[in-house]
């Protein structure tokens, strides 16, 4: 159990990250828009990055189902989205 939950702290802690490098590089553009949307609206940082990862990690689950490349358009479609979160099949 413990194994696993180590699995998902680190799973969680790498898709921030990549939340967080977004921000920083400015691409997608879809992810600064996103944020500024959800922090204007009132969100916590924290909780910003957490839906946002959790849109990552959908796209990336289902690009690995599908054995397919990143749906850049679906990502920032999804990321836009927010807080409404998408299927978690796209």
């Amino acid at each position: 159990m413990t194994d696993e939950l180590n699995d998902e702290d680190f799973a969680e802690a790498t898709l921030t990250e990549a939340i967080r490098n977004q921000l920083e590089s400015g691409e997608p553009p879809a992810a600064q828009a996103t944020f500024n949307k959800l922090k204007l609206v009132g969100y916590e940082e924290a909780d910003i990055l957490n839906l946002m990862a959790h849109v990552l990690a959908i796209e990336i689950d289902n690009m690995l189902k599908a054995d397919r490349p990143f749906d850049g358009q679906w990502y920032e479609a999804a990321l836009r989205a927010l807080p409404e979160l998408p299927d978690e099949e796209a």
